[in-house]
C-alpha cells in the first residue's frame, strides 16, 4: 500500500514511518520541516502534496505541541485535519488513519469505552479543547474508510514525558517549564499509552474496520499513582499528594483495539516510564 503519513517528524511520525516500511508499505512523508515541508495550514499545498503523493491512505499524526501552544494545537485539529481530508478526497482517497486523545471523554467514574459521547462541557478551556477533537473527528469521518485513533497520554522519546523533558522540568521546580498536562499527585486519572505502541497501533490500523478506537495501556490511574514512579524514572522530586479530581479526568479502555490483535509491547507505566527505548 502506498501510504501518506502527515507528520512524519513528529514523536509518532518518527516511530510510525520505519514500521510503515517494514511492513511492506511504500511511504511518503509530509511536515512542517524536513525533506517535504508542506504546511497543513496552507489548503493548497496540502491539495498539491497529496495529489503528488497519489497515495491508497493517508495517516494523520499531526499537532503543534513544541510550544506547548493549545490554540496552535486545536488550529491543527480544526484547520488542518480539514485540508487533509478535503485534498484525500479530492484525490480519491477513501481510507484515512486519524490520531485524535481520549481524554476528551464526558465526566463519569469509570474509564470510557468508545460508547462513551464526548465532553458536553461549555467551561473553558476544555470546552475548546474537545471542540477541536469534535472538529477533527467530524471533518475525518466524510472518507468513506476512516479510522480515529483516540491516544492515550504519550510518553517514550520526544515527548514531554521523556527524560529531560518538560514535565521533568515542572517536576523539578523550573517555572518556565511548558507543557499541557498536570503534575497534580490528586485522584485525577489518566491513561498513557507509549509512542513505540502508538505507531504500531497505527500501521495495524490500515487495515482495521472504520470506526474509532482507543490506543491505550492497559492501567488506567490516577495521579497520585502514577506521579511518584515517573518522578523516580526521572530521576526528580516527586509531588506531594493532594486531593480531589477533574470529573472528566477518568482514563479509556482498550478493549476495542485488543480484539483487533494490538497489544501494547507496554502494557503498564509502571514499568514503561522507566524504559528508555
Amino acid at each position: 500500500m502506498r501510504v501518506l503519513v502527515a507528520g512524519a517528524t513528529g514523536v509518532v511520525g518518527r516511530q510510525l514511518v520505519p514500521r510503515l516500511e517494514a511492513a511492506g508499505h511504500e511511504v511518503v512523508g509530509i511536515s512542517r520541516r524536513g525533506p517535504r515541508p508542506v504546511d497543513v495550514l496552507d489548503a493548497e499545498a496540502v491539495r498539491r502534496a497529496v495529489a503528488g503523493a497519489a497515495p491508497d491512505a493517508v495517516v494523520h499524526q499531526l499537532t503543534d505541541l513544541g510550544g506547548a501552544d493549545g490554540a496552535a494545537n486545536n488550529r491543527v485539529r480544526v484547520e488542518g485535519t480539514r485540508n487533509l481530508v478535503d485534498a484525500a478526497r479530492e484525490a480519491g482517497v477513501g481510507r484515512i488513519v486519524a490520531q485524535s486523545i481520549s481524554w476528551a471523554y464526558a465526566p463519569g467514574d469509570a474509564p470510557a469505552d468508545e460508547s462513551v459521547p464526548l465532553d458536553p462541557t461549555e467551561e473553558p478551556p476544555r470546552s475548546r479543547v474537545v471542540a477541536g477533537v469534535r472538529a477533527l473527528e467530524s471533518a475525518v469521518a466524510g472518507l468513506p474508510e476512516a479510522v480515529v485513533l483516540r491516544y492515550g497520554i504519550l510518553y517514550g522519546p520526544g515527548t514531554w514525558y521523556a527524560p529531560g523533558g518538560a514535565v521533568a522540568a515542572a517536576l523539578a521546580g523550573d517555572p518556565g517549564a511548558r507543557f499541557l498536562g498536570s503534575t497534580a499527585a490528586d485522584g485525577s486519572v489518566s491513561s498513557f499509552v507509549h509512542v513505540g505502541d502508538a505507531a504500531e497501533a497505527a500501521v495495524r490500523a490500515l487495515e482495521w474496520p472504520p470506526g474509532t478506537y482507543n490506543v491505550v495501556d492497559d492501567e488506567p490511574a490516577p495521579g497520585h499513582a502514577w506521579l511518584p514512579v515517573l518522578a523516580e524514572a526521572l530521576g526528580v522530586p516527586a509531588p506531594g499528594r493532594t486531593e480531589g479530581r477533574a470529573p472528566w479526568a477518568r482514563g479509556a479502555v482498550n478493549a476495542q483495539a485488543r480484539a483487533l490483535g494490538w497489544v501494547p509491547v507496554r502494557p503498564s507505566w509502571r514499568t514503561g516510564f522507566a524504559d528508555r527505548g
